[in-house]
Order: C-alpha cells, then sequence, then structure tokens
C-alpha cells in the first residue's frame, strides 16, 4: 500500500495571501506588518534591547548567552570504550530560544 503524500506547509505568499483575503487588508499592508514585526524583533533582541520578546499568545523569543568552554584533554571517548580523545574548546556565543506559550500548545 502507497502512503498518502504528507501536505507541505503554506508558503510566505499563500499565508499573506490567506491573511489579506480574511482580513480584507491588501497583501502589500500585510507583507508590510510582517516585516515591521521582524524589524521589532531583531530591535528587541539586540544586545541594546531587551534580549526577549513576546508574540502575545503565541510564543516568547528569548537570547541566551553561552559562556566559552575550555579545551579538555583525555576525556573518555563514549563511542569507543577505554579509548581517550581530546574536545577542542568553544567559543562564548547567544543563542535564540522560542518557547511556545499555552495558546500554541493548545492549538497542536
Amino acid at each position: 500500500m502507497a502512503k498518502a503524500p504528507a501536505k507541505k506547509p503554506p508558503t510566505k505568499t499563500e499565508i499573506f495571501a490567506s491573511i489579506s483575503e480574511a482580513t480584507g487588508v491588501a497583501k502589500k499592508d500585510v507583507s508590510a506588518v510582517f516585516d515591521t514585526l521582524s524589524d521589532e524583533i531583531a530591535k528587541a533582541l539586540s544586545k541594546k534591547g531587551a534580549q526577549a520578546f513576546t508574540i502575545p499568545g503565541l510564543c516568547k523569543i528569548v537570547v541566551q548567552h553561552k559562556p566559552a568552554q575550555p579545551a579538555k584533554k583525555n576525556v573518555p571517548n563514549p563511542f569507543k570504550p577505554g579509548e581517550m580523545m581530546d574536545v577542542a574548546a568553544k567559543p562564548a556565543k547567544n543563542i535564540v530560544k522560542v518557547r511556545a506559550l499555552k495558546k500554541l500548545k493548545d492549538m497542536a
């Protein structure tokens, strides 16, 4: 038996068209709203911003700072018992995490 093909997620154009039809706003204006939203998120997540942004009812976007990790010598290799390995140093980095809020969790 052949499996039914999986549904593909909507494209950017399809999303803008759907929102435009549902709200009666021109596609150009919907696109402008999304551009402005992405600019606001970028401002909030920047070093001078609050390092967090919440889209009410959907998700919370947070920047977490991970400190640098020093190099480690002679660490046990988890894949080959009894063998030792060296672990390279890792630089400090900022990680963006997106957490779903209750309303979004209930949608799934």
